[in-house]
């Protein structure tokens, strides 16, 4: 049977490295359409075609987030900028948003907020409900009351002058009314209706021409013409909804400058609302639901953002989102198609998932084939057997999931399915199941191989010369499993790897020679090795994967150690029971019992300190970078504590972090500086104990005053 490809594998299904090469083909495939839609008009795929691609790249991310690429689309606020338009820097930057998909997560976000704000249960959270239009981002800059500049968003950064474009446009005003401000940044989306999309597309046939996609694309298309006339003969439409620079607010709310905005002559959504709870919020976001097929043009989903605007100032961004804004999106699409088996898929820590084959159905613009199940526990609650027709939705997450079974449906033949008690692995290791923190049984079983399983060891090595960790060009997956199989140059751990060219040498039968290699490509793989012998101490720690260890927590344990001979002596004293290096490591900021316990069992296991040993006398591991900074508390150490009264506990440690600060949850003899609120209770104390210098909140604002 052939061996499948990562891109007709479901999320749920890829291994590490299939993941890595997946997320570079999405890459460069989105960066593809996103050149045929923003440079030529021309779009090669639909637009939920597009968005699958977005999502599942998205999705792999989520799963395997120290995977991130530098080039990632989901870091990409909009497309490169064509080289037809002349470019314009956004003196504000337009920025994305994140996504909710389900009540549950709006609820979340909502908490997530009131929780950084620290506010009180009693207190109201105003938070705006406006349609998400489904159309192209457009900026608008006025000048003393007349239309300047319009850019496109491009990279969120820089994007593309379409001024003589938009200003053909009837819902965008050349001049403003009322009492607006001298400079005045209106952001807002250009959309095309419905009926003036199949209207557009009805003249297309009549003259011979192709037809356009969906509403969406002709409407970008449309106001990215070079000849502003095109931009005329389409009949494109304006909602304004935010703001970029701006000389002087007209108002403190959301609301209020959306209100504004109505009174300057811009078109507004006439759905806006403002709600002073979650419940409000989701009412309206089904009655928008509802509404939807009537509207005459295209939504995704429902807009939540924070209505106060000092509270927005507040909450700030993450990478490239507010905090204060979120995007809830309507359900994705479902399909019915027949379960024809289900495989067993072991992965780097062990983990036995079961995985779905399906019969192959299209969900929401993608084949689906496969569908993760999870654990045994959800193949019994779904009561799902071999041979039934079951209902497949692909969710925000991209990963397609079973959501039921069609039991009238169900033939005489359905087999039901035996979760295995071994290790798929030709071992036939046995699968126990995990216990929880409480002591009883998990839900995850797990090969107790561990290198032994060739499934994990394989894994392990993958994951090892992965882009985030040692990042070696030239030996991915096919090379990997090729080294682990072949008798002359055998890798069977990461030390291996650095033996390569050396064992060539010595061999009668070379590298060069084998199928597949030759003189130069066998050159630049044994040149890329050698380059990855010098290697930063975060990507050491991250490469060895150890479980719960990922590339952010090893790269705090780097920070907090300094060079590979201090983490590796903490690593160890932790495996032997040091209480005190225990202690040390957990007052780490994000560092718990689960990853001090992964890293006390893997150097407690000798066969991982032997391959650690051998690692470590191949390498050259370089001492962690500091953060540069010249601000007061620059390299401290610091712990809050107590009820914080002018900033909540998220933004004490965010701004700590920004001056170049340590946050840590707990005080240990490493700890530089305690702030402590009202109520500082046990931590207070011990800092006395250990003489660390506690000050308080005013102390602290009027320390780093001038940082």
């Amino acid at each position: 049977m052939p061996k499948q490809s990562p891109a007709s594998k479901s999320v749920g299904d890829l291994s590490e490295q299939e993941a890595g090469a997946e997320l570079e083909r999405l890459a460069a495939e989105i960066a593809e359409h996103d050149r045929r839609y923003h440079s030529e008009d021309a779009p090669a795929i639909t637009d939920a075609e597009y968005d699958a691609l977005r999502r599942r790249n998205l999705a792999i991310e989520q799963r395997f987030p120290h995977l991130t690429r530098a080039d990632s689309p989901s870091h990409a606020v909009g497309g490169a900028v064509s080289e037809k338009f002349d470019k314009v820097r956004h003196r504000v930057p337009m920025l994305s948003l994140d996504n909710a998909f389900s009540d549950e997560e709006v609820r979340d976000f909502v908490e997530r907020v009131r929780r950084f704000l620290r506010l009180p249960a009693e207190a109201e959270l105003g938070i705006t409900a406006e349609p998400k239009i489904d159309g192209l981002s457009l900026s608008l800059r006025y000048e003393n009351g007349r239309l300047a500049t319009a850019a496109t968003r491009g990279d969120g950064q820089t994007g593309e002058d379409v001024t003589a474009n938009a200003r053909t446009i009837a819902d965008i005003p050349s001049v403003l009314s009322g009492d607006f401000p001298e400079i005045l940044e209106v952001r807002g989306e250009v959309y095309m209706t419905q009926a003036d999309f199949l209207a557009l597309n009805r003249r297309q046939e009549a003259d011979g021409k192709p037809t356009y996609v969906n509403p969406r694309n002709t409407a970008a298309g449309s106001i990215r013409q070079l000849d502003a006339s095109v931009t005329a003969g389409r009949a494109l439409h304006f909602f304004a909804y935010a703001w970029g620079e701006v000389s002087a607010m007209p108002a403190d709310t959301q609301m209020g400058m959306v209100e504004a905005f109505a009174g300057y002559g811009f078109p507004v959504n006439p759905l806006m609302r403002r709600f002073g709870d979650v419940d409000g919020l989701l009412e309206h976001y089904r009655l928008i639901e509802e509404s939807r097929a009537g509207l005459g043009y295209d939504i995704d989903g429902v807009v939540y953002k924070v209505d106060d605007l000092a509270l927005q100032q507040r909450l700030g961004f993450v990478s490239r989102s507010p905090r204060w804004a979120t995007a809830h999106k309507f359900p994705a699409e479902k399909a019915i198609t027949v379960l024809n088996g289900i495989d067993i898929q072991v992965g780097r820590t062990g983990a036995l998932t079961p995985v779905a084959r399906l019969t192959p159905v299209t969900v929401g613009g993608v084949v689906v084939t496969n569908a993760t199940l999870h654990n045994a526990e959800e193949i019994e609650r779904l009561g799902v057997m071999i041979g039934d027709t079951v209902t497949v939705q692909r969710a925000g997450d991209v990963i397609p999931q079973i959501l039921g079974v069609d039991l009238d449906k169900r033939p005489a033949d359905a087999v039901a399915f035996e979760f295995p008690s071994v290790c798929p692995c030709e071992l036939k290791t046995a699968v126990v199941r995990e216990e929880t923190a409480g002591g009883s049984e998990g839900v995850i079983r797990r090969c107790t191989g561990e290198f032994a399983c060739p499934f994990q060891r394989i894994e392990h090595l993958r994951h090892f010369v992965s882009r985030r960790a040692f990042d070696i060009e030239g030996l991915g997956e096919k090379q990997i499993e090729f080294f682990f199989n072949d008798p002359d140059l055998p890798v069977r751990s990461p030390a291996d790897i650095f033996s390569l060219a050396a064992r060539d040498d010595e061999n009668l039968k070379k590298l060069k020679d084998k199928e597949g290699f030759g003189a130069v490509s066998a050159a630049k793989l044994f040149a890329a090795i050698e380059a990855r012998r010098d290697i930063p101490l975060e990507r050491m720690v991250y490469g060895l994967g150890i479980r719960h260890v990922g590339e952010t927590t090893a790269r705090t344990l780097a920070r907090a150690y300094g060079t590979w001979q201090a983490f590796h002596d903490a690593a160890l004293a932790v495996a032997h029971g040091d209480e005190t290096a225990r202690e040390d490591m957990d007052a780490l900021d994000d560092i718990g019992n689960a990853v001090i316990d992964a890293i006390a069992r893997y150097f407690g296991e000798e066969h991982n300190r032997e391959l650690v040993e051998r690692l470590a006398g191949e390498v050259r591991v370089r001492d962690a970078e500091k953060i540069a900074s010249d601000s007061p508390v620059a390299g401290k150490t610091i712990v809050f504590t107590g009820a914080l009264e002018r900033m909540s506990r998220d933004e004490a440690k965010a701004m700590a972090e920004k001056l170049g600060a340590k946050a840590a949850g707990s005080v240990s003899s490493k700890t530089d500086l305690v702030v402590a609120g009202p109520g500082a209770g046990s931590k207070l104390k011990k800092a006395a104990e250990l003489g660390i210098e506690v000050i308080d909140e005013a102390t602290w604002f009027e320390r780093i005053a001038d940082a």
